[in-house]
């Protein structure tokens, strides 16, 4: 117990630093905006780059792998979403943004650092793998689904040039896209510049860890208290379950099981109530949601490193 402690503390920590330094006025609203907005525009598209550009695809970037790990997310979805609606009365705009909570894993400020301190950074192959299609196919779920709930099933063609700008837009995206570029085509980058792109990469976690424990200080839970924690539910017990319970079924590696159920069981990513807010509905519900979760993905993640094993700290 000791030993998943010490993987799981700092990175809380570094978080509630965060939250700390805001709620108690040494960072400003906007010193925290800024410093969100250097890790996810920047620093953290130069770390998704850096490792998708040098991963082994044809050996890390396999079928059961991103079928188990999706399979949950969108169990999760399908159940956050159709429970806001059906269970709680909540219109579909709603659930759609309530749906997807549940469907966006915080995979990189979570995921990867949970990961690395609990396996190490070769561990990280399957992390990589899942989030080189994460933003693109998440977004893609969720902005689909919104548009056909907005347009009641209407302009198909419009909803797909929607889906496709908005996710091109993203940062994310953009640095998966030109990381997966420079791995196709097998270019050769300077030394130089790969060299400063890893010291930017270094900075990327903790910078964006600290940044979103100022952003969650922002989101104080108020209200819908039911939807909210069948909300989490989804997210940190559903997802993770089904996604072990494909992993055990496909057969995946140790080191796949380990990627896909770690990742599975953190919380909900800022980008939840990102898109909440895109479309302005269920704001309170997704900013509460990210808040608990994260603090409830403390012992998710506790839970999944105890069934799954292995882990090198100490």
């Amino acid at each position: 117990m000791a030993a998943l402690l010490d993987v799981i503390a700092p990175i809380f920590l570094v978080l509630a630093f965060g939250y700390i330094a805001v709620w108690k006025g040494f960072f400003r609203d906007e010193s925290i905006d800024g410093l969100m907005q250097f890790t996810q525009t920047f620093a953290l598209p130069c770390l998704l780059f850096r490792g998708i550009s040098t991963l082994d695809l044809a050996k890390n970037f396999d079928p059961a792998l991103l079928l188990t790990y999706y399979t949950g997310a969108i169990a999760a979805f399908l159940a956050a979403m159709m429970g806001a609606h059906y269970l709680f009365a909540r219109r579909w705009e709603d659930s759609v943004a309530i749906g997807f909570c549940a469907l966006f894993s915080n995979t990189l400020m979570l995921g990867i650092p949970i990961t690395e301190r609990a396996y190490g950074t070769e561990a990280l192959a399957g992390n990589y793998a899942i989030i080189s299609i994460h933003a693109p196919l998440c977004y893609g779920i969720g902005i689909t689904t919104m548009e056909l709930v907005i347009n009641r099933g209407g302009g198909i063609r419009a909803t797909a040039s929607r889906v496709l700008r908005t996710m091109f837009r993203n940062s994310l995206v953009i640095g998966i896209s030109l990381g997966l570029f420079v791995n196709l085509t097998g270019m050769h980058l300077p030394k130089l510049f790969t060299d400063a792109l890893d010291m930017l990469v270094r900075a990327a976690v903790p910078a964006a860890l600290f940044g979103l424990g100022g952003i969650l200080y922002r989101y104080r839970p108020e209200g819908d208290f039911r939807v909210i924690a069948w909300t989490v539910a989804a997210s940190l017990l559903l997802h993770p379950a089904v996604t072990w319970a494909m992993g055990t079924t496909l057969h995946l590696s140790t080191a796949q099981m380990r990627s896909a159920v770690v990742t599975a069981s953190v919380a909900p990513g800022v980008n939840a109530y990102l898109f909440a807010n895109m479309y302005g509905v269920a704001k309170r519900v997704a900013a509460s949601t990210v808040l608990i979760a994260t603090g409830v993905a403390l012992i998710t993640v506790w839970f999944w490193l105890s069934v799954l094993g292995g882990s090198t700290a100490g």
